[in-house]
C-alpha cells in the first residue's frame, strides 16, 4: 500500500491519506454548482408554506450584544396563525410530526428506538427524498458528481448520518444530527441545537416555548425566510436559534444534507431567490460510521 506524495492527487483508494471526499466526488463540487442547485431545490419548495398559511409575529429586533439578556421583549407568540389542516396533512409534514416526539431532550439520556419509530425514521426519508421532485433533484445531482451510486445508497447513508447515535454527555448513546438540529436538545444547562420552525410552533402552542426576541431576519419577503431568535423552552435558554421559517421538512433536509455532504465542517454558500444564505454544518468527531464515516453534529444558517 503506497502513500500518496506530497501535493499529488490521489489517484487511488489504495493510497494512503487520500479523503473519502477526493474518491467519491464531493471534492469535485464547485461553489457555483452549490449555488445552481441551492436555486433549483429553492424553486421546487412547492410545500413550502404560503403566506396565507403561515403569518408570524416577529416583534422585537435585538443587537447581537443584547441576545443573551434573557429579557422577554415580545408579548405575543412568534406564530400568530399556521393552515395546520392543509400543511399538516401532506406526506413530508406528516412524517416529521411522527419524529419529533421519539427523543429525550436531555443530553445523558440514552436514546432507543421502537421498530415503529425506526420505521418512522425510513418513512421521513422515504417521502422527503424519494417522494418528492426536490429529494429527487438532489439526489440526481450528487449522483452526477459520483458521490453516490444509487439512490438506496443515498438514502442509506442519509439514515446513518443523521439518525446514527452518539454520545454528546456521559458516555450514553443519547443524540443524533436528526434530534440536535429538528427536535432540540438540552446540554450544560441551555438549549442546544434546535434548528427547525416547525418544532419552534408546536411547543409555543403548547405554551412550553416563550419566543423573547430576533437578532436576524433574512432579506427574503416570502416563505422560506430565515430568522435567528431569542426563547426559553420550558426553563431552558437559547441565545441564537436560527431556522429557515416557513419552507418544508424536505427542503430542510436537502438544504443541509447537500451542505454536510459537500461542504463539511465548513460554511457552504447558497443562493434562494437570488438571495445568499450561508449554512454551517458542524461534524460529530469522536465516532463514526461505516468506513469512518462522521455523523451530522449540527447545521444551521448563518445569522451574522
Amino acid at each position: 500500500m503506497k502513500v500518496c506524495p506530497v501535493l499529488a492527487l490521489c489517484v487511488t483508494l489504495f493510497c494512503l491519506g487520500c479523503s473519502s471526499e477526493a474518491a467519491d466526488g464531493r471534492s469535485t463540487i464547485t461553489d457555483a454548482e452549490i449555488k445552481a442547485v441551492s436555486e433549483t431545490l429553492y424553486s421546487l419548495d412547492s410545500n413550502k408554506a404560503s403566506a396565507s398559511q403561515l403569518i408570524t409575529d416577529t416583534q422585537a429586533l435585538v443587537s447581537n450584544s443584547q441576545t443573551n439578556s434573557q429579557a422577554d421583549l415580545s408579548s405575543q407568540p412568534l406564530f400568530r396563525y399556521l393552515d395546520e389542516k392543509t400543511l399538516f396533512s401532506r406526506p413530508t409534514y406528516a412524517a416529521l410530526l411522527n419524529l419529533l416526539d421519539n427523543y429525550h431532550r436531555m443530553t445523558g439520556t440514552s436514546e432507543s428506538f421502537s421498530s415503529q419509530q425506526q420505521a418512522e425514521q425510513d418513512t421521513f426519508l422515504k417521502e422527503t427524498i424519494s417522494n418528492t421532485k426536490l429529494g429527487t433533484e438532489l439526489f440526481t445531482f450528487l449522483h452526477s458528481k459520483g458521490v453516490y451510486a444509487s439512490e438506496k445508497e443515498f438514502i442509506q447513508d442519509l439514515k446513518m448520518m443523521w439518525f446514527g447515535l452518539y454520545s454528546r454527555n456521559n458516555n450514553k448513546q443519547d443524540s443524533s444530527g436528526f434530534e440536535h438540529v429538528f427536535a432540540g436538545e438540552i446540554k450544560g444547562g441551555k438549549v442546544s441545537g434546535f434548528h427547525n420552525w416547525i418544532q419552534f410552533y408546536l411547543l409555543e402552542k403548547k405554551g412550553q416555548l416563550n419566543y423573547y426576541s430576533h437578532s436576524f431576519d433574512g432579506a427574503w419577503t416570502n416563505y422560506p425566510d430565515v430568522l435567528g431568535m431569542q426563547f426559553m423552552w420550558d426553563g431552558y435558554f437559547k441565545q441564537v436559534g436560527s431556522a429557515m421559517i416557513g419552507s418544508s421538512p424536505e427542503f430542510d433536509l436537502a438544504i443541509y444534507s447537500l451542505c454536510y455532504i459537500a461542504r463539511p465542517g465548513k460554511q457552504c454558500r447558497l443562493s434562494l431567490g437570488g438571495k445568499e444564505l450561508k449554512i454551517q454544518t458542524y461534524t460529530w468527531d469522536n465516532s463514526s460510521y461505516g468506513n469512518g464515516k462522521k455523523f451530522v453534529a449540527s447545521a444551521y444558517p448563518v445569522t451574522p
